[in-house]
């Protein structure tokens, strides 16, 4: 797995909304590995680590970021756990469960899954090459292919009529 800064190198520097979603995937990670609640894992990222006044990018810092998109990506998939992970869950292998992703893919997965969701906008092909920027950065086995495999399938069951053009 790589670290946050060469995910932001990878993708997203002077991308603020991609810088949303990397940030977003990392508040994620920490509220489920830490058990907080997400409004306080919220705070803590607007205080100390988003921002030009929030260092470089070691220790999950992220210089550019539109926090309205990050707060609301944090809030939509705390609020929706369980719907996420149930469209997440119909688009795994029978053999997979989400339990058993690794735990910042499922984070891309869900946040992924809240935006598909939760609209027409940004477009799922956006979506999909966002996310997938991500999870190129952050890893450098088979799993941002399995994500591509896993974003795709959502975006043509969630937004189908955004394929049929």
């Amino acid at each position: 797995m790589m670290s946050a800064a060469q995910t932001q190198k990878r993708g997203a520097p002077g991308r603020p909304r991609t810088g949303s979603r990397v940030a977003a995937i990392q508040a994620l990670f920490q509220s489920e590995q830490s058990g907080e609640a997400a409004e306080s894992v919220i705070d803590q990222f607007v205080r100390h680590r988003i921002g030009p006044d929030a260092g470089g990018f070691d220790d999950g810092r992220v210089p550019q970021a539109d926090v309205p998109l990050f707060a609301g990506v944090v809030r939509g998939v705390a609020r929706q756990a369980e719907a996420l992970d149930a469209i997440l869950a119909g688009h795994l292998a029978e053999t997979w469960t989400v339990a058993r992703l690794d735990p910042v893919l499922r984070a891309l997965l869900r946040a992924a899954a809240f935006e598909l969701s939760s609209g027409s906008q940004p477009p799922a092909r956006v979506v999909i090459n966002e996310y997938m920027d991500i999870a190129h950065g952050f890893f450098g086995g088979d799993e941002p292919r399995f994500a591509n495999g896993v974003l795709d399938a959502m975006a043509r069951s969630l937004r189908a009529a955004e394929f049929q053009r």
